[in-house]
């Protein structure tokens, strides 16, 4: 097997492992698998392309799916998009409650994540 089949393989396997874990707020793996690959895949590029940081980055949004359920970090995620909107537009993405709140959230899991992961 080639090397970069090997990583790609490995990648997947530690993407699904947890898919029939539970934790005491349900089914782990509620996050669909694009989601927790394109999150791997932009953790790689700023921590370097290695399998070193393909196994840090598959624990962080492991970790993260334990602790935010799935419908939150989509609610944070879509947040943080569109408060990127310069002008008034974007700032009530960024200015609610609930918009703090949900970011919160996901910065609170993130922070968690990089302790225990890297």
């Amino acid at each position: 097997m080639s090397r970069t089949l090997a990583i790609l393989t490995t990648g997947l396997a530690i993407l699904c492992a947890p898919a029939w874990a539970q934790s005491g707020r349900g089914l782990v793996n509620d996050y669909p698998t694009d989601v927790r690959a394109d999150y791997v895949f932009g953790c790689m590029k700023v921590n370097g392309e290695t399998n070193d940081s393909l196994r840090r980055c598959s624990c962080s949004i492991d970790l993260i799916a334990t602790i935010v359920p799935y419908k939150r970090y989509e609610e944070a995620s879509t947040f943080i998009s569109l408060g990127m909107i310069t002008g008034e537009n974007g700032a009530l993405f960024r200015s609610t409650e609930e918009s703090k709140a949900s970011i919160g959230d996901l910065r609170r899991a993130q922070a968690e994540a990089e302790m225990r992961c890297f």
